[in-house]
């Protein structure tokens, strides 16, 4: 999975694609969970997560209602880098749990260890635009993917945005999708 994920990112053919690639094998992005229990909780769930909401999303466009037609290149920027922000965010830590037989033991668990607190959206797009520009559409629709799981008071905001930006909506679902439905 790896291996794909870097061939797409390659394909964008964006100036510093190169470096955010090397950040991302320097970091634990390839073997980071997705979520610490929600979806994708297991070593590299992050990278099977954003493979599977590329998938769901190239569909998605393909299928959608009204006419958008978002370039190649803005499918896997989106899809691929919406979770960057879980880069180096996760560690492993131990519990004591009984096992099959009754026994305590110390089982490792994901847990979070967030260094840059700057938000979920907001801080993939810092982080993407740190190596590579991005569009206006691609900084709201990974800004927004997490859509209206945001608190209420942004509600009208995001309906804005996805107005805008109908891939960002697409990006929601997308991610909801690829958790709910795959679990990843």
């Amino acid at each position: 999975m790896k291996e794909q994920f870097i061939e797409l990112l390659k394909q964008t053919n964006r100036e510093g694609i190169e470096e955010l690639i090397q950040f991302l094998e320097n970091s634990d992005f390839f073997k980071a969970p997705a979520s610490t229990r929600f979806h994708g909780n297991f070593e590299g769930g992050l990278l099977a997560h954003s493979l599977k909401v590329y998938e769901i999303l190239k569909k998605k466009v393909e299928t959608c209602v009204i006419d958008i037609k978002p370039t190649e290149e803005t499918l896997i920027i989106v899809a691929l880098l919406h979770d960057i922000c879980k880069t180096n965010f996760y560690k492993v830590d131990y519990r004591n749990a009984k096992n099959e037989l009754g026994v305590w033991e110390k089982v490792p668990y994901y847990t979070i260890d967030d260094t840059i607190p700057y938000g979920h959206g907001e801080k993939s797009v810092m982080m993407a635009t740190e190596y590579i520009k991005l569009t206006s559409e691609e900084k709201y629709t990974i800004r927004w993917h997490m859509g209206f799981t945001e608190p209420k008071e942004l509600y009208g905001t995001i309906g804005q945005a996805f107005k805008k930006y109908p891939l960002a909506l697409l990006l929601f679902e997308a991610d909801l999708e690829a958790t709910y439905f795959y679990d990843i």
